[in-house]
């Protein structure tokens, strides 16, 4: 079996089986964050991806595509019930996002959680060349670093947490709270998307593990106390996307038409407002109806010379909390567009599919507002796609403090989603802004998140990662000392 110097670890192999409708099959890059990250920084690296390839029973042989070596991991039906569906997502998911639907506890989850990730980790290992570095992804494989170092003490494993992590209270739910921070002390470098998530985990070593924690950085004894200490360091490293590809895209003669299109199919509006979100109830997409509804009732704004297009791509439809979510998303559309929508022009578009980044980028140009409204997320990667689209300066970006990006793009107009009066204000102090100030704060945010992209992104995490449980010297974007 070939080998690898960088191996990466997900729940998700990059690509999906697509069948085209001449019945031949091929793989399709996944749509998703962390794949959308990770598709500009692989590229010419030696390196494998781990992961699962979408389709419960046996995993495909390794292969190939686009120049990157790819180990599927298989899945029975049973564990993608249990531990993907279940622990991830009715366990975990909720917990690390406030609690904002309960968390189900399930000790059969648990066993599926603790299997796959076993899994995981054998699969990682057979891949990895001696002292190859390999990256761990999120909160589906958070026992992969201690179970990886069990297998092979000669890698370098680092591990980043795409979603937020949870305050010690909320942490403490977790009847396996013990296990999950041993899991991830295996690695070497973990990384996080706030300094707050950082300093949750760290609380949570000390508080629910009793271990003793310095600055930035955790010890404990794997093997008990007469065996040598391991020392992990614990820190933000924020992610980021591709800016310099989605702004030669959205420059392009076919999107600045097809974002033309957009808005002329629209009626063309003197305000489209724009919503892009997975349909999770972390995202706030009630709440931002809710809003959009009364600003409609207090005559704020009205079709046609206003419109909403609000895009919820499919997601975890298996699970009952999203299957209500989307009872509730198009009810209050309905309900939206049954009180407020003149003839031959909606109040609200909804569209619930996913869509190729070209026709994102049109979108992204299209609109005036931008709203990104979640209620808790690690980081949102939207809000950075809509201002690296925005090459005209125009637009402006609604963006809920609850999100990562919160904490970089500060000439944002910051919202509290679950203030629905303060939100409303917000929406009209997007709209209502002189353009001057548009385009200043929108200067400023594309010059963050240029600066701030996937690719510096990589960089520091493994710049990091090589140097723990040291801080490593700080380097420019061109290797020289920052």
């Amino acid at each position: 079996m070939r080998t690898f110097d960088l191996v990466v670890v997900a729940n998700r192999l990059p690509v999906d089986r697509v069948v085209d409708p001449d019945g031949t099959e091929q793989w399709r890059t996944s749509p998703g964050g962390l794949v959308t990250a990770m598709e500009s920084v692989m590229p010419g690296r030696d390196g494998a991806w781990v992961g699962w390839a979408g389709e419960a029973g046996e995993a495909p042989e390794p292969f190939v595509e686009n120049d990157m070596y790819l180990q599927p991991v298989a899945l029975s039906a049973e564990e993608v019930e249990q531990y993907y569906e279940g622990f991830s997502n009715e366990t975990l998911w909720p917990i690390y996002h406030d609690v904002i639907v309960s968390a189900t506890f399930h000790r059969f989850w648990w066993n599926a959680y603790r299997a796959v990730n076993q899994r995981f980790a054998e699969a990682a290992a057979r891949v990895a060349a001696p002292g190859a570095t390999v990256w761990v992804h999120d909160y589906q494989l958070q026992l992969v670093p201690a179970m990886l170092r069990e297998l092979r003490p000669d890698v370098r494993i680092g591990w980043f947490n795409h979603i937020p992590f949870p305050p010690v209270e909320l942490f403490a739910q977790l009847p396996w709270r013990q296990s999950l921070v041993e899991g991830l002390l295996g690695a070497d470098f973990l990384g996080f998307q706030r300094t707050a998530d950082a300093e949750n985990f760290l609380r949570a070593c000390r508080r629910l593990v009793g271990l003793p924690t310095k600055g930035d950085t955790v010890t404990h004894h794997p093997h008990g106390d007469d065996g040598e200490a391991h020392t992990v360091r614990a820190s933000a490293i924020p992610i980021s996307i591709d800016f310099n590809g989605l702004d030669e895209l959205a420059r392009t003669p076919e999107v600045k038409a097809r974002a033309a299109e957009i808005r002329s199919s629209l009626g063309d509006p003197e305000i489209l407002m724009l919503g892009v979100d997975r349909l999770d109830y972390t995202k706030g997409i009630r709440h931002r109806l809710k809003a959009y509804e009364e600003l409609l009732r207090d005559g704020e704004v009205a079709p046609p010379e206003t419109a909403l297009l609000q895009v919820a791509t499919p997601s975890r439809e298996r699970v009952a909390a999203y299957r209500n979510l989307r009872t509730q998303v198009e009810g209050t559309v309905g309900r939206i567009n049954g009180e407020h929508s003149p003839i031959g022009a909606q109040a609200v578009q909804y569209l619930h599919h996913s869509y190729p980044r070209s026709e994102m980028a049109a979108l992204f140009l299209a609109a005036d507002v931008m709203l990104v409204t979640p209620l808790r997320d690690g980081m949102n990667l939207v809000a950075k796609e809509y201002v690296s689209c925005r090459h005209d300066l125009g637009g402006a970006l609604v963006l809920s403090e609850f999100t990562g990006a919160a904490r970089e793009l500060h000439q944002a107009f910051v919202c509290n989603p679950h203030d629905i009066e303060g939100l409303k204000q917000t929406i009209m102090r997007a709209v209502r802004a002189p353009e001057a100030d548009r385009r200043r704060r929108m200067r400023a945010l594309r010059k963050r998140v240029a600066d701030h992209d996937v690719q510096r992104w990589a960089q520091r995490y493994l710049e990091a990662l090589a140097s723990a449980p040291e801080r490593p010297e700080r380097q420019g974007r061109h290797g020289k000392s920052a």
